[in-house]
């Protein structure tokens, strides 16, 4: 079974932008800032990656959040293609279609949070659980 599922949480790069499409809908996109988990050498490095979404509701949720505001996205990965056919370029983008608000204060150390993480015992409470760190599911030595 195939499945394109992105849950992402971080923080708002900007404000975001509309755009009017010909074809009467609205574009919204706005890039989210995601930690990396720290490195010894490098300290802590982030992504910022790109969302968009045509759903007027989750616009309107990420208009009134504030630069630097945590938020929760959910959609899908998408692969965009522009240009003339002789230069086309494509990136790649996550197509939301829910947002939800979170606390600012994300916990530095995820391993002092294991064991608050609630334990799933069935695939479908792992399906409806929320991400869990990798340090928490991977196995450690």
């Amino acid at each position: 079974m195939d499945r394109n599922e992105v849950t992402l949480v971080g923080r708002l790069s900007a404000k975001p932008e509309e755009r009017p499409m010909p074809s009467g809908d609205t574009l919204t996109k706005w890039r989210i800032i995601v930690r990396r988990r720290p490195r010894a050498r490098r300290g802590g490095l982030v992504d910022t990656i790109q969302c968009v979404t045509f759903d007027p509701e989750v616009a309107a949720a990420v208009t009134r959040m504030a630069p630097r505001e945590g938020m929760e996205v959910r959609g899908a990965l998408r692969c965009r293609i522009y240009g003339p056919p002789v230069a086309k370029s494509w990136r790649y983008e996550v197509e939301v279609h829910s947002v939800v608000l979170v606390p600012a204060a994300l916990p530095s150390d995820p391993e002092s949070t294991a064991e608050q993480l609630p334990v799933s015992e069935t695939p479908e409470d792992l399906a409806s659980a929320p991400p869990r760190p990798v340090t928490y599911l991977a196995a450690v030595g």
